[in-house]
């Protein structure tokens, strides 16, 4: 099982939508897309200027083309299908889980990719998917919204 981040640069009702019908598309000029495995699991980031994370889930899929009865909410021709999808309120804010992960602000890595991602799929370690999840779990919800 590996751990992915889904970047996303459009409006956090798109990527709603596509949490909903857990569906993702997928480019197919992207790095990672031969490696993305059923189980493997990934987060939701929204691109500057939210940058925060919206939400995590599994993929129930490798990258496979869309048949006509899907109906993705997109225009990639393919991608992969989630399951167990969360959606966040609030959001994750990017700079808290940085502050996390990188205290003192001298990895290089990580303080690069603090104003946002090239990529739309990002691999990411386990230490820094279970610090997103933790900083979501310390996150005051919304009442109507369960922290997980």
């Amino acid at each position: 099982m590996a751990h992915y981040l889904f970047n996303f640069s459009g409006d956090r009702g798109a990527v709603a939508t596509l949490l909903r019908a857990k569906m993702w598309g997928i480019g197919s000029d992207e790095r990672h897309r031969d490696a993305l495995v059923p189980g493997d699991l990934i987060l939701i980031y929204l691109a500057p200027p939210e940058r925060a994370f919206v939400g995590r889930a599994e993929l129930s899929s490798a990258v496979r083309v869309w048949m006509p009865p899907e109906n993705y909410p997109g225009d990639s021709p393919s991608g992969v299908l989630l399951s167990h999808v969360e959606e966040w309120d609030p959001p994750v804010p990017m700079d808290v889980v940085v502050a996390r992960i990188d205290p003192a602000g001298v990895n290089p890595y990580v303080q690069a990719n603090r104003a946002g991602f090239r990529a739309g799929v990002v691999r990411i370690s386990s230490h820094e998917y279970e610090t997103v999840l933790a900083v979501n779990r310390e996150t005051p919800r919304n009442p109507s919204q369960p922290n997980e």
